[in-house]
């Protein structure tokens, strides 16, 4: 038997590694299988490359608890080792195995799937135990071995008994650790970590029904046989071809991948590259609100099928991270814990290949099938918005597919809708204005206005519109946008038109003071305009600028300092050619005063800005005025 010391540079490894290497104790489980898959797929390559004259037969990882014992046992039927090995693996920490299986083999290992890059890996069980025992046997004739460590730098190796080739982690888990004993504790990590590793993991048997005979009785039981519980899918489907894969296929992944999710995706994006970098993964576009916020942290990232985390911020362009799915790298570097992203130069080509690929796709469904792509826009806009706003790159390439939806229902893209506008909506001083409406029912009035001129009217509801149309104008020659309720409709789209007013200038004045009697200043701004005699008396109107930098200031980025807390600013338009208001002239004072507050009420109420108080008051006065 021999004993020795753990050869480390530092006597207090072990408290380290408990409390700082690893963030969170679970993990240790997903490392000493990811360490069993390792083992198990470097005798895969040996065998397949005539070096190791083994049976590699059909494999499987084993987990098992024993709760009297308080052990937790992890086996696999892989590679092994031999007593010098163990002594150099195991005893000199941070020495990878894996690190050296793939520098000795670099081109015949290239695909052989081997995850281990750290060498710490196995120290993690000391987080949960305090007690480890090895026994591991190699696939070389030479007599197995049995390593023992309480969590010191003490250990004790001898040989084993052992005669079948593979390794047994057996964890002696802590009082305060027992959770991980309890069956539910350890499939629910099984599933979270393991899920798709590429070698079967069993944890314990399961019942399962025989098909019955097609001559038997209906009311025959269906016979039942015991058969390993296998906890993972070691083929998924991001790490096959697409073109061995169907749409059902990606759909049934999708439904494993979100069992609770009861709605299909829209689309999905295969990603498959080998160079520069290896990339494989399935990205699905669900049904997406407007509301951003909630819908991240939906995609898993993998390395070499072991589940790494579902934060892919910094791989996947922010507006991407809304979508669903699985990325899978051994080329994203990790740290120590694989817990955490490091960007570099690898990820930030990554990243710049899933913009040009969910590009790319987008623009072939638009091309491929416009009316589909038409009916799917409400559902997909929220990303393509936000990512032409975020990433100039995909910017560029979505003015090809972007559309831009008119309140009437048709959809334009952004050269349709230029030649569409272009004559009856270039202003005197040659600008294309874009008229657009945020909320159909609350801006029905001002809609009906601009679509009585002939104008196109789009309806852009996203939050990050003011934004969106920011970056645009900026980025195009000689346009604005314009919601339609920012003025009133003679002067949204300002002509060579001048209209003459009923009342004299001395009137207007007169009238202008009388309406600021009555208007509350501290809200609205009287403004006085010689409108068509048809249209409305009153009209409230919210300047384009303040109120699209309010919101942009709100909605987070751009704007202007402070105006996001800043009180609503309205324009009361008042039509002096309008019937009612030129019979204002000449009133009795209080019959003046409840004709403006009746009006200004009315005006309101079409903008939802009568509420409360002042709600109840106007429909009193209504009442009385109709007795």
């Amino acid at each position: 038997m021999a004993t020795g010391k753990i050869n480390v540079s530092v006597e207090n490894i072990f408290p380290l590694i408990k409390k700082f290497l690893y963030s969170d104790h679970e993990i240790f489980l997903r490392e000493l299988i990811s360490n069993a898959t390792d083992a198990t797929l470097k005798l895969k390559h040996l065998t397949s490359i005539g070096e190791a004259s083994v049976e590699y037969g059909n494999p499987v990882i084993e987990v098992k608890a024993d709760k009297d014992k308080q052990t937790l046992h992890i086996i696999d039927q892989g590679i092994g080792m031999t007593k010098e090995e163990v002594e150099k693996y195991i005893n000199e920490v941070a020495f990878s195995g894996a690190e050296e299986f793939l520098e000795k083999y670099k081109d015949s290992a290239k695909d052989s799937g081997i995850i281990g890059h750290f060498g710490l890996g196995f120290y993690s069980a000391f987080m949960v135990a305090n007690k480890v025992e090895i026994i591991t046997k190699s696939y070389k004739d030479e007599p197995a071995a049995h390593w023992i460590c309480e969590g010191t730098t003490d250990f004790s190796l001898e040989e084993a008994d052992k005669t079948e080739r593979g390794t047994e982690i057996i964890l002696h888990i802590n009082d305060d650790e027992k959770e991980f004993l309890e069956d539910n504790r350890i499939s629910e990590l099984l599933t979270k970590y393991n899920k798709f590793m590429p070698i079967p993991i069993k944890f314990g048997t399961k019942e399962k029904e025989l098909p019955k005979a097609e001559d038997a009785p209906e009311d025959e039981e269906a016979k039942k046989v015991t058969v390993d519980n296998i906890i993972n899918n070691p083929e998924p489907a991001w790490t096959k071809q697409p073109t061995d894969l169907e749409e059902e296929d990606y759909k049934n992944f999708y439904r494993e991948l979100y069992p609770m999710q009861f709605e299909e995706p829209l689309f999905h994006i295969h990603l498959n590259v080998d160079y520069p970098f290896n990339l494989t993964g399935i990205l699905y576009f669900p049904k997406l609100s407007n509301d951003m916020a909630m819908q991240k942290d939906k995609i898993q990232l993998y390395q070499n099928q072991v589940f790494v985390t579902d934060n892919v911020e910094g791989i996947v362009p922010e507006f991407l991270t809304m979508l669903k799915g699985v990325i899978d790298s051994p080329d994203i570097p990790l740290n120590v814990s694989r817990s955490y992203l490091q960007a570099d130069g690898a990820v930030k080509k990554i990243s710049s290949y899933i913009t040009r690929k969910v590009a790319d796709k987008l623009k072939s469904l638009f091309n491929n099938n416009r009316e589909d792509f038409e009916k799917k826009w409400d559902d997909i806009k929220v990303v393509i918005e936000y990512g032409m706003l975020t990433e100039d790159k995909f910017f560029e390439k979505a003015q090809k597919f972007t559309l831009y939806p008119t309140v009437d229902g048709e959809y334009f893209t952004y050269e349709e809708l230029e030649e569409k506008i272009k004559d009856n909506q270039t202003d005197k001083d040659g600008k294309m204005v874009i008229l657009y409406a945020s909320n159909k029912d609350e801006q029905h009035s001002y809609i009906s206005a601009a679509k009585e001129k002939g104008y196109q009217v789009l309806l852009l509801d996203t939050p990050i519109v003011p934004h969106l149309i920011q970056k645009l104008e900026s980025s195009k020659e000689n346009i604005s946008f314009v919601r339609v309720d920012s003025d009133h409709v003679d002067n949204l789209i300002k002509k060579d038109e001048d209209k003459t007013s009923k009342l004299s200038e001395e009137e207007q004045e007169k009238l202008k003071a009388d309406f600021e009697k009555v208007v509350p200043k501290e809200k609205y701004t009287v403004q006085l305009e010689a409108m068509d005699s048809n249209a409305a008396p009153l009209i409230i109107t919210q300047p384009e600028f303040m109120r699209r930098m309010k919101e942009m200031q709100q909605t987070g980025g751009g704007g202007m300092f402070g105006m996001g807390n800043m009180p609503e600013m309205y324009n009361l338009v008042v039509n002096t050619n309008n019937d009612l208001i030129s019979s204002l002239v000449g009133k009795e004072e209080a019959e003046q005063e409840r004709i403006i507050k009746q009006s200004l009420d009315l005006a309101r109420l079409s903008q939802n800005l009568l509420k409360g108080e002042e709600l109840t008051n106007f429909v009193k006065r209504s009442f009385e005025m109709i007795k």
